[in-house]
């Protein structure tokens, strides 16, 4: 790689002046995001804010040539000198102690009277002012949005409170500030159940205050802890007596006046009912964490997931709708909204009055909306939730779906039965590290047995077994729930989907239910979460498939936000369903949406990717008089090229010799680069010599890893004593004639080829594999004699430099020419200091 590249690797866009930054892990994490935050949220013009290059304080009483650069400097005008800077942030890594003395010696020394410090994960606020020559601090709840005083922090009417994207940056900010300083109460559960009671005071704060009106859940300026605090607890007694049947008569708000002052700060000018993300969601990842939830399989769902589901299961207000993992009720909220706004719909054409309306939603909530929940206090907070939401009495019961119904408690069993739901909507908890287990249990369920095909393709079902992943067994309870034609929307790992392991839980549902459609999700949907890699299957219960019917399969590429979670400017994810509508009749195609008949299904894959259109339609741009398109597998049949795998030797044989165990990381732009400490001994490469049997042009390709699949390396006569690792294929041209080398490795390297690789790559565990899918890979090979030779001599040419280049490195002898420049060579043994 040239060093030009390497540089622009590590340098970002600033989102103030577009000029190329060096991405320090403070520019990444809190000076762009604070930025975004100042533009986004506080409505300040990028033309009042400077920072690169940045705007320089001094940094003491004598320091005239003002030699400390601010990280964001924002000013009353375009003009960005001393005289017009209102407001300094400090984004550096400290402690928050040592941040807000920094920040105080800034403003001293500035016309700055309001100073911020964030890194990231904390954020505090101050302003500076002075009484009787003498400067003091105090701190603020916020700081004031453009245009407003500091007497207007927390004085916001209801129709002005901002629409967030996601506030995880401002629960992460409240969960480090709780750490540090709340009184009574030290670790994060405790916290969490706190913080979400004040969420839910805020919702109901929002639900019950009109568009004019200001907001009283607020935190002013110069506003004492005590108010701040007896106002919530205000509208806390409000909530808890408006939703008297899912709050107990001790339930309260145990945090002291400063600690609810800060969190009131910091989520005041938010509308959390109109929130893009689920914000409950965000507080519980944020506070219970992701170990601890990850340890349970629970991982919330995103607000765009949720709402791409339940517009293409399209709910009906007369419909039974169960989520048996609700959680605290992402999909069910989103389930209502959708609901709400086709009464609303209804209502206006049958001039139903406002009150009529109301009753309609109250009514429907109560009747058809129901939820599952194995933790007791998720459970409560989806019941809350659904109410403020709804307004009605919700369905939320704590049971563990699993569980055999006679089992759930009578007041359950009197409002969820199997088979009485017309929608099932869920993302169950998945992963091996959290079994279910126990007999009578895992009986329930088809997909809890052993099942094995026949040499003739049959499928029978075997003893129950010793345990099963949570996922797989939820997929046959949502079935349970599902009357005749119900239809389920669920997220699942890649697996189910793919994995020739979990075949048989395709078989199963190909039998008792027609495939909707699969649209998969992008890796980083659930980050910064989990890394998991997940799919949204949709199925309708059918007692005799159709066989024929159609379904559709989309392949999102973006998903609105990153891998921090910071907000993106696409959103495949959201585009789908309607993208979806228009295709349903025609024979448009895209990522976004190919609908294909049952029938069109291959080997038993459910992937969309695997599907993708896009490479089909690339693949035709190949004129047919000009190209053959000719797989991997017909080069293999036809006897001239052979595909092997390499070997394991085991960790313990690593760094034990000088012979290269070469592995899928030390791949490079197109040749083997050793690292040293993984050679092994002669011994164990004689083992493997002759098996492998690696010769000059032998051609490298990694087929297993998460990011690295489709690498390739040309073996050259300087690297053939080596040994190479199992996730490898190696290629060896059998009839040179018919293809060189050379052509063959220029060819895998294109675009088009790489595309198919990366579609043809399925998740197996905690890796992406090629597996046998290796051989459909189709090449575009030029008849064009011409175009192969130059091809060929372009690829060549290439690996020869390479080549010499390594042979000058090996050859090059950096003691003896360093020893030479020092006049240290060859002066003997001068006795030891």
């Amino acid at each position: 790689m040239s060093s030009t590249k390497l540089k622009r690797r590590h340098k970002i866009s600033d989102y103030i002046s577009n000029k190329e930054v060096t991405a320090k892990p403070e520019e990444i994490d809190a000076v762009q995001p604070f930025t975004k935050k100042l533009v986004e949220v506080y409505g300040y013009p990028k033309s009042h804010i400077q920072t690169h290059p940045q705007f320089r304080v001094k940094r003491r009483p004598s320091d005239n040539k003002k030699s400390y650069p601010v990280d964001i400097a924002v000013f009353s005008s375009k003009k960005h000198t001393d005289e017009n800077i209102e407001i300094i942030v400090e984004c550096k890594s400290k402690t928050q102690n040592d941040g807000k003395t920094q920040l105080e010696n800034y403003l001293t020394l500035s016309r700055a009277n309001i100073g911020v410090w964030f890194n990231g994960e904390e954020f505090i606020a101050i302003r500076k002012y002075e009484k009787s020559g003498k400067i003091f601090f105090d701190d603020l709840p916020d700081i004031p949005k453009f245009g407003e005083r500091l007497e207007d922090i927390g004085q916001y009417k209801r129709k002005d409170l901002i629409q967030p994207h996601n506030l995880i940056h401002e629960f992460r900010a409240i969960r480090n500030y709780l750490a540090g300083n709340a009184v009574g109460m030290t670790n994060d559960s405790a916290f969490a159940q706190e913080v979400i009671n004040v969420i839910l005071c805020k919702l109901y704060d929002e639900k019950y205050t009109e568009p004019e009106n200001k907001i009283r859940f607020r935190a002013g300026y110069e506003e004492s802890t005590d108010n701040v605090l007896n106002r919530i607890m205000e509208i806390f007694l409000d909530t808890k007596k408006e939703y008297s049947d899912v709050f107990e008569d001790t339930d309260s708000i145990k945090l002291d006046g400063k600690s609810l002052t800060y969190i009131v700060g910091k989520i005041q000018k938010f509308s959390l009912i109109d929130a893009e993300r689920d914000v409950v969601g965000d507080a519980f990842e944020v506070f219970i964490g992701a170990s601890l939830r990850g340890s349970q399989g629970q991982f919330f769902t995103p607000r765009n997931v949720v709402k791409t589901v339940i517009e293409i299961i399209d709910p009906e207000p007369d419909e039974y709708v169960i989520d048996p993992a609700c959680g605290s009720g992402g999909f069910l909220s989103e389930c209502l909204r959708y609901v709400h706004k086709k009464i609303d719909i209804q209502g206006k054409k049958l001039k139903w009055s406002d009150e009529q309306i109301k009753e309609e939603k109250i009514k429907k909530v109560t009747k058809y909306f129901r939820g599952l929940e194995r933790d007791a206090f998720l459970s409560k907070v989806a019941k809350a939730y659904m109410i403020i939401l709804g307004d009605g009495k919700s369905g939320i019961k704590s049971e563990d779906s699993l569980n055999l119904p006679k089992n759930w408690n009578p007041e359950t069993n009197a409002i969820i039965k199997l088979g009485m739901f017309d929608i099932v909507i869920t993302n169950p908890p998945f992963g091996a590290k959290i079994p279910v287990k126990g007999k009578e249990k895992l009986s329930q369920f088809d997909l809890c047995h052993n099942w094995e095909m026949s040499k003739d393709g049959i499928w029978s079902k075997g003893k129950v077994l010793e345990s099963q992943s949570p996922q797989i067994a939820f997929i046959d309870r949502c079935l349970d729930f599902l009357k005749e034609g119900g239809r389920l929307g669920i997220v699942l790992p890649d697996g189910v989907l793919s994995n020739t392991t979990e075949k048989y839980i395709r078989h199963s549902l190909s039998q008792r239910t027609e495939l909707i459609g699969v649209i998969d999700l992008p890796k980083s949907t659930f980050l910064p979460s989990t890394p998991t890699k997940t799919h949204l299957l949709f199925l309708r219960k059918k007692l005799n498939p159709n066989p024929k019917s159609n379904l559709f399969l989309s392949y999102a590429k973006t998903c609105g936000h990153d891998k921090r979670g910071t907000k993106t400017p696409t959103d495949d994810i959201r585009e789908i369903p309607q993208y979806l509508k228009k295709v349903k009749n025609n024979t448009e195609t895209s990522n976004l949406g190919l609908i294909i008949n049952h029938n069109q299904l291959k080997n038993d894959v459910w992937l969309p990717k695997y599907y993708n259109p896009e490479i089909d339609l690339e693949l035709k741009k190949y004129d047919e008089k000009n190209y053959d398109i000719t797989s991997i597998g017909k080069l293999i049949e036809d006897g001239i090229i052979t595909v092997s795998s390499g070997d394991e030797i085991g960790s313990r044989n690593y760094g034990i010799g000088d012979i290269p165990f070469i592995r899928t990381s030390e791949i490079s732009n197109l040749e083997v680069i050793t690292d040293p400490t993984h050679c092994t001994s002669k011994d164990i490469y004689d083992e493997y010599k002759e098996k492998q049997n690696i010769q000059n042009e032998d051609i490298l390709m990694v087929c297993d890893g998460t990011y690295l699949i489709g690498r390739c390396a040309m073996v050259t006569d300087l690297d053939t004593k080596m040994i190479i690792q199992s996730h490898f294929k190696q290629i060896k041209i059998k009839n040179k004639e018919k293809i060189s080398p050379y052509l063959l490795l220029a060819l895998i390297n294109l675009e088009i080829v790489q595309k198919q690789l990366e579609s043809k790559s399925f998740r197996q565990g905690t890796i992406s594999t090629l597996g046998n899918r290796f051989v459909e890979i189709k090449l575009p090979i030029p008849k064009d004699e011409i175009i192969r030779k130059n091809l060929t001599d372009i690829m060549q040419t290439a690996i020869k430099t390479k080549r010499q280049a390594k042979k000058s490195l090996l050859n090059f002898d950096f003691n003896s020419k360093i020893e030479n420049l020092m006049g240290i060579k060859n002066r003997g043994n001068q006795g030891n200091l």
